[in-house]
């Protein structure tokens, strides 16, 4: 008897070390910070609650997208990831959202799909989240964003997030209070719904449809051409 009652310890011991180790190793898998996040801090003395934009995008992406539309001509908008990342740093961007705040956001380029990387703070405990997106364009000329992955730390938690995107995003329109011709509507439509979209946008009096997207390491580069009014 002496010796079942010691065997039993035993492996309630084994199992116990078996299930601290398990939730060690998935801490730090949570907790992993990835070699490629390397957020742009904001500028020494910028004040937390101030949000300003960068002359990069106003004067140098703005003023291309908005010439070239006025022209209606064809023309390419490229987007270096140095630059966009601080003008993301300067923007002093932040969210909060049910108890999680989202801070620090840095975007890469990557062959083929854009990578947006952020940390999450979840009473205290800071988690890197990465999402990849690879946009495609069909033969039709419609957008669409396909969710490649999604990354707790080094954790890939894709069907997951992509269950649940599906879902809170089938219950928002279900409940009527979105607006379908919304753009944060039809990129979440295109993103966990896969449905592309009319990549149209109005530019003042003018109309400008995205033709093409050629994303390289570092750098994006959009094509646009004149369009007509939806």
């Amino acid at each position: 008897m002496e010796k079942r009652k010691k065997s039993r310890r035993r492996k309630l011991f084994i199992w116990l070390l078996i299930d601290l180790v398990v939730a060690a190793a998935l801490i730090l898998l949570l907790l992993h910070k990835p070699a490629g996040y390397r957020p742009v801090r904001p500028p020494a003395g910028a004040d937390p609650n101030e949000r300003r934009v960068h002359r990069y995008i106003t004067h140098e992406l703005g003023r291309t997208f908005y010439n070239g539309a006025q022209e209606q001509r064809p023309f390419d908008l490229t987007v270096l990831e140095n630059r966009l990342n601080e003008a993301v740093a300067q923007a002093g961007w932040f969210e909060d959202s049910a108890g999680i705040r989202l801070s620090a956001p840095a975007i890469a380029f990557t062959p083929g799909r854009m990578i947006l990387m952020g940390t999450a703070d979840v009473e205290g405990a800071g988690f890197v989240i990465t999402v990849e997106i690879g946009p495609q364009m069909a033969e039709d000329g419609r957008l669409n964003l396909v969710l490649e992955k999604v990354k707790v730390g080094v954790m890939n938690v894709t069907p997951l997030a992509r269950i649940m995107g599906r879902k809170m995003y089938r219950d928002r329109i279900a409940a009527g209070d979105v607006d379908t011709d919304d753009w944060r509507t039809k990129i979440a439509a295109s993103l966990f719904n896969g449905e592309p979209f009319e990549p149209i946008l109005p530019v003042e009096d003018k109309w400008v449809r995205l033709k093409g997207l050629d994303i390289i390491a570092g750098r994006l580069t959009a094509q646009f051409v004149p369009a007509k009014e939806p």
